[in-house]
């Protein structure tokens, strides 16, 4: 990968103006302190797109999407961040210098260099044959315009055609200047070897006599050739497709992401299916956010390209059982990813390309809009189906249902799909908690399907707690000390009280880390008191207890070691840090969605401001996060009270310790209450 120097990428960043760069893409109105404008990222009538021209950052309050100049060209682009900096230094006029590599490198560099080069010349090999000769305009032309495919498809798309001859490629290439060990890395020529493995000297093109898919990656270039025969021969593979090289791996491509990546975005939604003619005849049919497998297992790493465009994907099933349960590990995997997902069966026989081309266009749209489930019921309800009057099968089938309502990283869906699932087998919801607390075991994990390769287990979901309800006399003792009201519920075990985590699942301890770092990050340099700034103050405040959010905890980290150089940890600047996912917080951080009317202070309305009073905001938000780590401990002590077989000496210590923290937490409310009366 191409290194800019540091100093080089400070300049790019501190020369952008996040104003111009977005205004190239969607038109920016004022209105306060920010300019709004609908989202380029997904559809909307009212605008949430937020800018920031003071920090450099950017937030959509839609659909979540935040960062700062860099990541807003990475995001629009579909670029990688070192090709999103060579997009801003040519706006900017920047030269861009890369670090002088090793010789090594550069010979790593050239060779990957090479290879992409001698791949985009095939391509257009391949295009200018299926166009411009005899043989692709009578064998591959002709097949595609029988699959329904127009003329602007096959150019979107660089569809081509490759002679039925053993060396056309070979010869074309070496007369046109390339080498021919390229040709050899990208597969695109094969070499011929004995019966004991020794290199013959003969070599000859890969594909021959096939109509050619050009495999694109996310910034367009061609890593890699699917290629169909249209030979009527059982010897011969019908799609045949590139060897795994330095520029292409299949486990990290999808088949038309490229051309789907805007429409993705825009429909806020993935359609995933299986093969080319699907991709091209729904793309053809106005059905543009669609990609494929490319008839490969679905991969971890094609999950991640989805997820960076959308967190919706809909699985388009062909319409043939075996196909559909070779799929089910697959799609497990993309709700294991934290995507929502859904499902469309079409009607046995057919498949997403035949069926569009024998219904139309907007019958197929209709079609999918309507048959689209979500994927849990639709697994409920095929394996209920094939399990109908077995025990045996019965029981293993809710397994299956259970493993992968396992994956599913909302705790609200996962109830609903239990409630579901113990409504379609007709069996207990109660039995059903019982067996899915025995899958996602802590430190268990729920089991991995036999053929599941190694770290593809499903990340372990919380079980569904039942309360241990104390007898008459414990709940009285308990009370003695002070640890609840007698007659009051008891909280579930793994649940929090009602000051720590409400009923909707909000991790208030989270919410408590965020307002600290918030304050770190907006107002670092400001002062709470004399040659004191909120940066020292907090960092000292919270010196024995860093964050347990590990996101929050890495950047805390990140601003405690600027600190530590004598720098002020900025906005602006960690909003441009290299990794997205920190870059993406801190605009979150310091993009509020409104803004005090100026209006207010002409009215004498006063309200709060934390930049006039950073001392008592400080102080607000230590104490909430104190009083948040108190509460926890509670609720623990409380949860190992209602433990089976807890002796006298274990029942007293925490009787005593709920004692402490409860005075404690008291004490805590007195100091935030007084913070909060003195801000008012």
């Amino acid at each position: 990968m191409a290194r800019i120097p540091k100093e080089l990428v400070d300049q790019i960043i501190q020369t952008a103006d996040i104003v111009e760069v977005v205004g190239d893409f969607v038109p920016l109105k004022r209105k306060g302190q920010n300019l709004w404008a609908c989202c380029p990222f997904h559809n909307e009538k009212s605008p949430s797109f937020s800018v920031n021209p003071a920090k450099s950052l950017y937030k959509c309050f839609g659909c979540g999407k935040a960062g700062g100049v860099v990541q807003f060209v990475m995001d629009v682009e579909g670029t990688s961040y070192v090709e999103a900096l060579k997009y801003l230094a040519k706006k900017y006029a920047i030269e861009v210098k890369e670090e002088e590599k090793t010789p090594q490198e550069q010979l790593e560099q050239n060779a990957r260099d090479s290879q992409f080069i001698v791949s985009n010349w095939a391509k257009d090999h391949y295009h200018r044959l299926l166009q411009n000769t005899d043989e692709g305009m009578g064998v591959g032309y002709a097949y595609l315009k029988e699959r329904g495919l127009n003329l602007t498809t096959i150019q979107t798309f660089e569809l081509g055609y490759s002679l039925d001859q053993w060396d056309d490629l070979l010869k074309s290439a070496l007369a046109a200047g390339y080498e021919q060990k390229y040709l050899e890395k990208t597969g695109l020529v094969v070499k011929r070897e004995d019966d004991q493995g020794h290199d013959t000297g003969r070599r000859y093109d890969r594909f021959r006599g096939r109509v050619m898919f050009p495999i694109h990656n996310v910034s367009g270039r061609v890593v890699g050739f699917g290629a169909r025969t249209l030979k009527r021969d059982d010897k011969m593979a019908k799609y045949l497709n590139s060897p795994e090289s330095e520029i292409y791996h299949k486990s990290d491509v999808l088949y038309g992401l490229f051309q789907a990546r805007q429409a993705i975005r825009l429909q806020e939604v993935c359609y995933l299916v299986e093969g080319y003619l699907d991709v091209l005849s729904l793309h053809q049919g106005g059905i543009k956010n669609v990609v494929a497998s490319s008839g490969t297992s679905l991969t971890e790493g094609q999950i991640r390209l989805i997820k960076r465009y959308s967190d919706h994907v809909t699985v388009l099933y062909d319409g043939d059982a075996a196909g559909i349960k070779a799929s089910l590990r697959g799609t497990d995997l993309l709700l294991e990813g934290g995507l929502n997902v859904r499902v469309v069966l079409f009607p046995d026989g057919d498949d997403p390309d035949s069926y569009i081309r024998k219904v139309g266009d907007q019958q197929f749209t209709e079609y999918i809009e309507t048959q689209s489930q979500d994927f849990i019921t639709f697994k409920t309800t095929l394996v209920a189906r094939d399990a109908a009057g077995d025990p045996v099968k019965k029981a293993e089938a809710i397994r299956q249902v259970l493993t992968s309502i396992a994956k599913v990283p909302d705790a609200i869906k996962r109830q609903v799909f239990l409630q579901q699932t113990s409504a379609a087998f007709g069996i207990d919801e109660q039995v059903l908690i019982t067996e899915y607390n025995k899958l996602v075991k802590p430190g268990a994990g729920a089991p991995r399907p036999a053929d599941a390769p190694a770290g593809h287990g499903p990340r372990p979901a919380p079980p569904v707690a039942a309360a241990r309800v104390l007898t008459p006399e414990e709940e009285a003792e308990a009370a003695m000390y002070g640890a609840f009201e007698p007659g009051a519920p008891a909280a579930a075990p793994g649940t929090a009280p009602a000051e720590a985590d409400d009923a909707e699942g909000i991790d208030v301890l989270q919410l408590c880390e965020r307002e600290v770092l918030r304050m770190l990050v907006l107002h670092a340099a400001r002062e709470v008191d004399t040659d004191v700034s909120v940066a020292q103050y907090l960092l000292g405040q919270l010196e024995e207890a860093p964050l347990k959010t590990p996101l929050y905890a890495e950047l805390w980290e990140t601003c405690r070691q600027e600190l530590l150089a004598g720098r002020f940890p900025e906005a602006r600047q960690l909003g441009q840090h290299a990794r997205a996912d920190i870059r993406g917080l801190v605009s979150d951080l310091a993009t509020e969605r409104y803004d005090i009317s100026p209006n207010w202070r002409v009215k004498e309305i006063y309200v709060f401001n934390e930049v006039d009073l950073p001392k008592i905001a400080c102080d607000n938000a230590v104490l909430r996060l104190n009083k948040c780590h108190v509460q926890r401990e509670l609720n623990r002590r409380l949860e190992a009270l209602r433990q089976p077989m807890l002796d006298d000496t274990e029942l007293f210590e925490n009787l005593r310790a709920i004692k402490e923290l409860k005075q404690l937490d008291n004490q805590l409310a007195g100091l935030l209450g007084t913070v909060i009366a003195r801000g008012a």
